[in-house]
């Protein structure tokens, strides 16, 4: 039997605690959220002024990249270039930027989704979270 890490509420907390920083820093209003390696909730907040719904989004695109253990943005490059039947793809709203899986000792262990902003800078925000984990 394989083992794995996996994340603790500490963990969650320092990620939680930088993307909120970068996005402060920046002035950006964004909900964040992260979630386990199911897509499962662990953190959800929603920023003074971000819209209402990016609280609906932000959770998405976590999950949309803890399940395809990859950055919610290659599913939307990959509709954008013309494959508009993944958008069948069960259990997959959110294909926008602004999903970051955390990836601990090669195994997908939760991810990080932000919306508010362009998504470019969602993404930013999740990365900065991301790399508060060392």
């Amino acid at each position: 039997m394989q083992t794995k890490p996996v994340l603790t509420l500490e963990d969650v907390k320092k990620i939680a605690a930088a993307a909120e920083a970068e996005a402060v820093a920046n002035k950006w209003a964004v909900s964040i959220s992260i979630v386990d390696d199911g897509g499962h909730a662990l953190w959800f907040q929603r920023l003074d002024g971000a819209a209402p719904i990016s609280s609906h989004i932000a959770p998405r695109k976590a999950r949309v990249a803890a399940l395809g253990r990859r950055e919610s943005r290659v599913y939307e490059e990959m509709i954008n270039n013309g494959r508009v039947s993944f958008l069948s793809a069960p259990e997959m709203e959110g294909m926008l930027e602004g999903g970051v899986p955390v990836i601990v000792d090669g195994h997908v262990v939760g991810a990080v989704g932000v919306s508010g902003v362009k998504s470019n800078e969602d993404a930013q925000v999740a990365k900065v979270g991301i790399a508060a984990l060392g």
